[in-house]
């Protein structure tokens, strides 16, 4: 693993004490040349949090625009060898029998409990050489586990890649005028290799926001400041700003995150991912607590909250969601102002007895006022 640490002396003031245990990326310098505000880790890397924008303008920039987001702390998982199918699929509810080269899949991780370990994006690169993209909990530590528990033949490592995020509605125009028209056949959740500097790189369609987007899996530390440098300069005709994941583009979506909307004390049906439990003729791990679950079914799930009164203070700690009649019924685990919507919106797991779309609730904010409230469906309605 490349380790480019540094000292860091333009970040003094990002709250966060530097040390070997936070890795720098490819992309830190540029990203202090663009402004930085703040940061935050994920997978013990920085990750950009603020730019001098706030997060409604961002917002609205990245409605319209395009962004460059440096996201390395999407760390990659590499699963290399004979037996490199049989462990992913025993790590998750959802089958890969039919997963072709060249394809990502939202992939749920469960524990024995049917826990939620992570909930990466899986890239299958060749029959035997999967990528686990993962969030922020360490799946190499139980990948390599299992893998030793099952004596699997595989090669299990974080191989030097680093994502660097193109997102907003501009991206495929900026993206074909660096990379070619080929790029523009890339479907959703689909990746492909193109040339950069003589390298082969992997690009796919997707990315941590509802907008079109592209992410480059960059091979090769070196090249980072050279890849930024180069979409920097071309998206300048694409009113280009640096960014990274926008809260209120995060939560109009319903895109989770975890370790805030869910942890490993959730199933993947209180998450909402019933959609990729409903093959569970293969082998995993888990499996036969899933199945207990699927059988007498979930007390609470992922519901979408809005709430009226003035923009509401940020979501630090989570904010408790009431029945009319002041029993708690959930907590909103990330909130915001919506400026399209023109309310607050929220995510929150809710109870059985109140997750029905058009329930009236009460939400209590950090400024102890008690605002109304209804439960929606995810995403967001924009109609």
């Amino acid at each position: 693993m490349v380790t480019q640490y540094g000292g860091l002396n333009k970040m003094s003031n990002s709250g966060l004490n530097m040390s070997r245990r936070i890795r720098r990326t490819p992309y830190t310098e540029k990203v202090i040349e663009a402004g930085v505000s703040g940061f935050t880790v994920v997978n013990h890397m920085l990750l950009p949090k603020s730019y001098k924008a706030t997060v409604e303008e961002d917002y609205w920039h990245l409605s319209k625009n395009t962004q460059i987001w440096d996201v390395s702390c999407q760390r990659q998982v590499q699963i290399i060898g004979e037996d490199a199918t049989e462990l992913i699929q025993l790590m998750s509810p959802r089958s890969i029998k039919d997963m072709p080269i060249g394809k990502c899949y939202y992939y749920p991780m469960i524990d024995e409990n049917a826990g939620m370990i992570n909930d990466p994006v899986l890239l299958k690169l060749s029959e035997n050489k999967y990528w686990l993209s993962v969030a922020d909990s360490d799946v190499l530590l139980w990948a390599k586990g299992l893998a030793v528990g099952r004596n699997f033949k595989v090669d299990i490592l974080e191989p030097d890649i680093f994502p660097l995020a193109i997102q907003g509605p501009k991206s495929e125009k900026l993206m074909s005028s660096i990379f070619g028209e080929k790029i523009k056949k890339l479907k959703f959740f689909h990746f492909s290799f193109f040339e950069f500097e003589g390298t082969k790189q992997i690009i796919a369609r997707s990315g941590y926001s509802k907008q079109d987007g592209f992410e480059i899996y960059l091979k090769g530390f070196n090249l980072g400041k050279k890849l930024w440098e180069t979409i920097w300069e071309a998206g300048k005709d694409f009113n280009i700003s640096p960014g990274c994941p926008n809260l209120i583009d995060r939560i109009e979506g319903g895109l989770l995150s975890y370790g805030n909307e869910f942890t490993l004390e959730n199933n993947p049906i209180e998450c909402g991912f019933d959609n990729y439990c409903n093959n569970l003729s293969h082998d995993f791990i888990g499996k036969i607590a899933l199945k207990k679950i699927l059988k007498n079914g979930i007390e609470k799930k992922i519901k979408g909250i809005t709430f009226d009164g003035s923009p509401t203070p940020s979501c630090t700690i989570p904010f408790p969601v009431y029945s009319k009649n002041r029993f708690q019924i959930g907590n909103i685990t990330s909130g915001i102002y919506s400026p399209f919507l023109k309310t607050n919106i929220g995510l929150s797991m809710v109870d059985r007895d109140y997750w029905n779309d058009g329930q009236d609730v009460i939400v209590l904010t950090p400024d102890n006022i008690e605002r109304k409230g209804k439960v929606c469906s995810l995403p967001f309605n924009y109609s």
